[in-house]
């Protein structure tokens, strides 16, 4: 499966070229046969549902996210095109909706201080300056952050997850920061927290 993602936001938004039928449904996922073993791995990839082999044929296809979000956004597919070569299908225009999509989450997530930002942003340059330059050096500032961000986060999840048990802060706010739900948040509240 093609997936598209972003470092931010990993697992909780991956995005892919999903299928629409002619009635404008999302067709069940297909099951592909990986051959002998209990995991049948599955897709809603728009290529899976070329008619054949029990699928319905797709006629469009659009942005897809895995958290349940889908781009209005329809492009038909050329079967005569696809049939012969799937990667001559242009999804460039869905991968610009799901691009859409993440800046939507960004946009409605807490924003970093302009500082911070400016200063994660000379950080990252630094350090890829210095493995270039140094390895060791860098991977030695690196393990250093390490510590760094696990002392900080465990405090910092710590007092997110008490405001927000206290109602001094809303447990949407904390979802929408990490572009997640209600259940992933605390979790991943719960994860810094319990880090070593």
């Amino acid at each position: 499966m093609v997936v598209w993602a972003s470092e931010e936001f990993g697992d909780r938004h991956q995005g892919f070229a999903g299928a629409v039928l002619a009635d404008g449904s999302e067709p069940a996922p297909v099951y592909l046969d990986a051959g002998s073993g209990s995991h049948m791995p599955s897709t809603r990839e728009w290529w899976a549902y070329d008619g054949t082999l029990g699928s319905p044929q797709a006629s469009h296809l659009r942005a897809a996210c895995s958290c349940g979000w889908r781009s209005e956004h329809l492009y038909r597919i050329d079967w005569g095109t696809a049939a012969h070569d799937p990667e001559a299908v242009d999804t460039s225009a869905a991968r610009t909706d799901f691009d859409g999509h993440l800046r939507d989450l960004e946009a409605r997530s807490l924003p970093l201080p302009a500082a911070m930002t400016d200063l994660v942003e000379r950080l990252d340059e630094q350090l890829h300056d210095l493995a270039a330059d140094s390895p060791l050096a860098a991977l030695k500032a690196i393990a250093a952050l390490e510590r760094i961000t696990l002392r900080v986060a465990r405090h910092a999840a710590a007092d997110a997850h008490a405001s927000a048990d206290e109602d001094e802060l809303s447990w949407e706010t904390v979802a929408r920061t990490f572009g997640t739900d209600h259940a992933r948040a605390r979790a991943r509240l719960m994860h810094y927290q319990l880090r070593a």
